[in-house]
This record gives structure tokens, C-alpha cells and sequence, in this order.
């Protein structure tokens, strides 16, 4: 297994191992298995528990981010929409992974900070896509952000009845654009 393909195969396999089973199912043996390895590499490769549920945040939010037109390319009121209106759907682990974490950050302190990175990524991407659309009002920005946040939660959980609510988010950036 090479060094950074290793990695990303362990990181990949944490996020399905968490948003299969919770956090709690999270041990390296777990991860091993599902990424075809023995345990003791995944040791080897992020040292403790903690660093590997870090390592494996940030690489959920990196994925999603390119996943969800919100780090680049041709943007529309409308590509803004459906970037995150597919993003559960195309990347459902990862979302649940960061859920889970979210969740769980309520229990566990030491989580706190990664929930703060996951809130201010997704957050300050969102202000970046929409000041590039022309839309440059921080409230509307927070609310769209709000909405957005939920959409892709709810699309997790159920995914119908997001469409009148993603019809809303593309009219209100639209009617804000300068």
C-alpha cells in the first residue's frame, strides 16, 4: 500500500466504518477490514483513534466541498443549487460520517473543535461561492447557509420534499445577485 493511496484508502474506509455504525464502531480493526488491511498499519498511519477522526473530518470536508461546486468552476444561481442538492446524494458516507461526528461532538468535548472546522469550512465556502455570484449580504449568506445544512441533513434521513426549499435558495440568490 502506498504512503498517501494508503492513507486515503484508511480515511476512506474510517467514513464508512462511522456512517455505517457510529462512532462507536470506530476501532482499527474496523477500519482494517474495511479497507483490506491489517490493523497495525492503520496504527502506523495515524497513531491514535483521535488523529485518524481528524484526519478522516478533514477529508470528508475536503471531499465534499470539490464534490459540491463550492471550491471552483462556472457558477450559476442554479449550479450553486444543485451542487448541494446532489452532494448527499452523490456522497451519502461522507455526510453521514460528518453528521456523526456532529452528533457526537455533544457527548465529547474533545470533538468540539471538529465540529467548529466542519460549521466554519462549509461556512466560509458558502460566502465565497455566493460573493462570487454577486451576492454580498451576510444574513442572507447565514440563511443560506442554514437551509443548506439542513437540506443535505434532511437528505439524508428522507430524502423527498427538498425541492420547493432548493427553488427558494436559487430565487432568493438570484433576486440578490448584484
Amino acid at each position: 500500500m502506498k504512503d498517501a493511496n494508503g492513507r486515503t484508502a484508511l480515511l476512506r474506509a474510517t467514513v464508512a466504518v462511522v456512517a455505517d455504525g457510529g462512532l462507536r464502531a470506530l476501532t482499527y480493526r474496523a477500519v482494517a477490514a474495511e479497507a483490506g488491511v491489517s490493523h497495525g498499519l492503520v496504527r502506523h498511519h495515524f497513531g491514535t483513534r483521535d488523529q485518524l477522526v481528524a484526519e478522516a473530518m478533514e477529508f470528508a470536508i475536503d471531499e465534499s466541498l470539490a464534490g459540491s461546486n463550492m471550491l471552483g468552476g462556472a457558477l450559476t444561481a442554479e449550479t450553486f443549487a444543485a451542487g448541494i442538492e446532489s452532494l448527499s446524494a452523490r456522497d451519502t458516507a461522507s455526510q453521514a460520517f460528518q453528521y456523526e461526528l456532529l452528533l457526537e461532538s455533544r457527548r465529547r468535548p474533545e470533538l468540539r473543535a471538529l465540529a467548529e472546522h466542519h460549521y466554519r469550512a462549509y461556512r466560509e465556502a458558502i460566502v465565497r461561492r455566493l460573493d462570487a455570484l454577486g451576492v454580498r449580504d451576510p444574513e442572507l449568506a447565514e440563511l443560506i447557509w442554514f437551509a443548506l445544512d439542513g437540506i443535505v441533513f434532511k437528505q439524508l434521513v428522507a430524502p423527498e420534499g427538498v425541492d420547493a426549499a432548493l427553488r427558494l435558495i436559487r430565487r432568493l440568490i438570484a433576486d440578490a445577485q448584484d
